[in-house]
């Protein structure tokens, strides 16, 4: 949702993200079909997966890392390349954890490790969001990210962002963007500036 706010006005970004998706969930949702029956020749399909997949009690959606994570992330590859399209991985963004001396902690496995290496093999683009994310929340702290999730007096949320914290996940994605090529220099814009929370809308719940 924030990702717009990084680009130039002319790149328009469709958003197919759905909450509780694994990248297994959403192929058997037909949710890809969908992407791949409108994207173009010349698109990017940036494609993250991970939290849901780690499900280990939920069939529908877990998958495990080496084998049946990679294999449903190659549909992903696949499909765009064979319409044309340019598919970019992206690692999972951390959640909020830390141990008892205040350390930030890694929570996604071997996900990470088995994107990484399917990048690798398939020659396709990597962010690294995991590992940025993962020292991000390391230089800011214990109790300044709290500051970028959902973390009330009434609701401690290590997982999900608000506003603050989606502004600062896209940014990291921008300056990945950038780093790896995908896009060039003129195609980003306020990697160094400060972003009004105000400029986020959440979609309203179905009444």
């Amino acid at each position: 949702m924030a990702l717009p706010f990084f680009l130039r006005k002319e790149l328009v970004v469709a958003n197919h993200a759905v909450n509780g998706r694994s990248s297994k969930s959403f192929v058997d949702e037909g949710r890809l079909e969908v992407i791949l029956a409108a994207i173009q020749p010349g698109d990017f399909l940036l494609i993250q997966f991970g939290h849901n997949d780690e499900k280990a009690e939920d069939p529908t959606r877990y998958t495990e890392p080496w084998t049946t994570y990679q294999d449903h992330l190659r549909m992903y590859v696949e499909g765009a390349r064979a319409r044309g399209a340019r598919p970019v991985l992206a690692t999972s963004v951390e959640r909020r954890k830390f141990d008892a001396g205040g350390k930030a902690v890694t929570t996604h496995g071997e996900y990470p490790a088995a994107m990484r290496a399917l990048a690798a093999e398939e020659g396709v683009a990597l962010l690294d969001v995991q590992a940025l994310s993962h020292a991000l929340w390391q230089e800011l702290g214990v109790e300044e990210t709290k500051k970028y999730f959902n973390w009330t007096a009434t609701e401690q949320d290590n997982t999900h962002f608000n506003p603050p914290g989606a502004i600062a996940v896209a940014r990291l994605v921008a300056r990945e963007l950038l780093r790896t090529r995908v896009l060039g220099p003129r195609d980003v814009r306020r990697l160094d500036e400060p972003i009004p929370e105000s400029w986020i809308t959440w979609p309203q719940a179905a009444a």
